[in-house]
């Protein structure tokens, strides 16, 4: 498929079929995929958990419960779930950590480059910080720029995913842990394949979008 024909191809799955399990090939590259994806000055601020045994997606299905309870088949039928977590925080820590994990990786080719680096993640983070006071929201925007391009990405391997805004997030977090490790879970995503029962499916339910003349302005 061309690009075209994957963002109409790719919708968000309603119904998976549990009989369809992802090969450890496309796992591994779904979690390249988590791992890759691009992030302002490369602040990473991400953890993913990712649930594939029954055991697994039991425990995240957790966060499902009560009024969420519409998207519990989602999680335990899906062949795979990702939960997206959030930093709560970042410091000058972290900052170095990331450095030198690209300095290891060959990023730099001298002291001084790696210390502007440093300089420039610590100059955007402390303007979030200090000045907009939106550290947290700004981490968590590039949590979503993440998936955004995983939900193309995994299109693209021929694999349905449904984000899922709708779980709860502390009862996760405490499953998990997140909190007490500083992270906070956002996003929930499960991945696998279409069932044939599907309404949602785009060849029964065409995707709409509002058209080119209104949301472009070219000049």
């Amino acid at each position: 498929m061309n690009l075209k024909e994957t963002l109409n191809w790719r919708y968000t799955t309603k119904e998976f079929d549990p009989t369809k399990k992802i090969s450890e090939e496309d796992m591994n590259q779904v979690k390249s995929l988590l791992r890759m994806s691009a992030s302002s000055v490369n602040l990473q601020p991400w953890h993913f958990i990712i649930a594939e045994t029954e055991e697994g997606k039991a425990r995240m299905a957790k966060g499902t419960q009560g009024f969420f309870h519409f998207n519990e088949p989602k999680v335990t039928n899906a062949s795979a779930v990702v939960l997206f977590c959030a930093k709560t925080d970042a410091n000058e820590d972290y900052y170095k950590h990331i450095a030198d994990v690209d300095d290891k990786n060959g990023r730099f080719p001298n002291e001084d480059v790696k210390n502007g680096f440093i300089g420039a993640v610590k100059t955007f983070a402390d303007i979030h910080k200090y000045d907009l006071k939106d550290l947290n929201h700004w981490m968590e925007k590039q949590v979503y720029l993440n998936i955004g391009s995983f939900l193309l990405g995994v299109a693209t391997l021929g694999i349905d995913a449904t984000p899922m805004e709708g779980i709860d997030v502390k009862a996760l977090d405490e499953e998990f842990g997140l909190r007490e490790k500083g992270f906070t879970a956002l996003v929930a995503v499960s991945i696998g394949y279409r069932a044939e029962s599907d309404f949602n499916t785009t060849d029964k339910t065409p995707k709409s979008r509002l058209p080119e003349s209104e949301i472009f302005t070219e000049i």
